[in-house]
């Protein structure tokens, strides 16, 4: 193994130099793989992650001493920050207090999380210009312990087709977990709680077609661990999900990544590290990189929750509470 006290080492990513410390401490030790070979990761995926991240609030799931020690969940900006790396300040009312969180613009900000131990990027589903406004809405399908991924694959399908009837254009990806997520970007005129409110209709709606697979109950307790959990409440304020190219924290250095359309029904989350989708990456490209481009009215989903609620159906659980 190496030594953590290895020299330190610099990297230039465009304008900026990123000195990054002990580049030889291993993060991943499953594989023996260190720091620098997760800049590298980061640096051969960058226009993703960057799109991924981009002047969107940003939660850092850092590992100080690779992932054998503990994990800090950071949402404020690590101090010792150079000067050209942004944040963005976000308000918390339960501790009536504001937070600068990383605001990432540029690839060198990512290099220098990682020179802090980030390894996972959770951003918020909204940006600096209004962070009170939503510009992506998240689909997180969500294994119950019993679920196979098998059930995963099919419920995405589903949950495709219900995209398809609204008109709306979902972008996949794998969590790095156990679970798929479809990204669908949205007009940022709607506040957390009106896009909650029609996440969850959009669940209902996958659960009407696939009751056998799907469920849409809350409370963990009262679910079949058997289902699938459509998890609208990641639509919250404050709620965030590892990003598009992020590096997760497990053994085998797994990275959520953007899949095709074509390639739901054979995915093994497992083939995607750090070690292999660089090389798809360069062959594929950004495969979220059009998100921007496919920006869906969300006005039709709150009719849907309206509707339901008219019909008897209890509105979103406060996940506060």
């Amino acid at each position: 193994m190496a030594k953590a006290s290895s020299p330190a080492v610099e990297i230039e990513v465009d304008d900026k130099v990123v000195r990054v410390s002990n580049p030889d401490r291993v993060y991943f030790p499953e594989r023996g793989w260190t720091k620098l070979d997760l800049v590298d990761y980061y640096l051969a995926v960058g226009d993703g992650i960057v799109n991924a991240l981009y002047e969107r609030p940003c939660m850092l799931h850092r590992f100080p001493k690779g992932l054998a020690g503990d994990k800090v969940h950071q949402k404020k900006l690590p101090s010792g920050a150079p000067p050209w790396v942004k944040t963005v300040s976000v308000h918390f009312p339960r501790y009536n207090r504001d937070v600068h969180e990383l605001c990432v613009t540029e690839l060198a900000s990512v290099v220098w999380a990682v020179q802090m131990s980030t390894v996972e990027f959770h951003p918020w589903n909204s940006r600096k210009a209004d962070v009170e406004r939503p510009d992506e809405w998240r689909i997180d399908l969500d294994p119950g312990p019993e679920c196979d991924f098998a059930t995963v694959k099919r419920v995405a399908r589903v949950a495709e087709e219900v995209l398809d009837d609204l008109g709306a254009t979902g972008f996949p990806k794998t969590s790095g977990g156990n679970g798929l997520h479809i990204y669908v970007r949205i007009k940022p005129e709607h506040e957390f709680k009106d896009v909650r409110r029609g996440a969850l209709a959009f669940a209902r709606e996958v659960e009407r077609r696939a009751p056998d697979d799907v469920t849409t109950t809350w409370w963990r307790k009262d679910r079949d661990p058997a289902q699938l959990f459509v998890d609208y409440n990641q639509n919250a304020r404050d709620h965030t999900i590892a990003a598009a190219y992020s590096v997760r924290g497990f053994p085998d250095g797994r990275v959520s990544t953007p899949i095709r359309w074509d390639e739901v029904d054979d995915v093994d989350p497992h083939d995607f590290t750090i070690a292999t989708v660089p090389a798809r990456f360069a062959d594929l490209g950004d495969l979220h990189g059009g998100i921007d481009q496919a920006a869906f009215d969300f006005t039709p989903l709150l009719e849907w929750a309206d509707r339901d609620e008219h019909e008897g159906a209890a509105p979103p659980v406060d996940p506060e509470d």
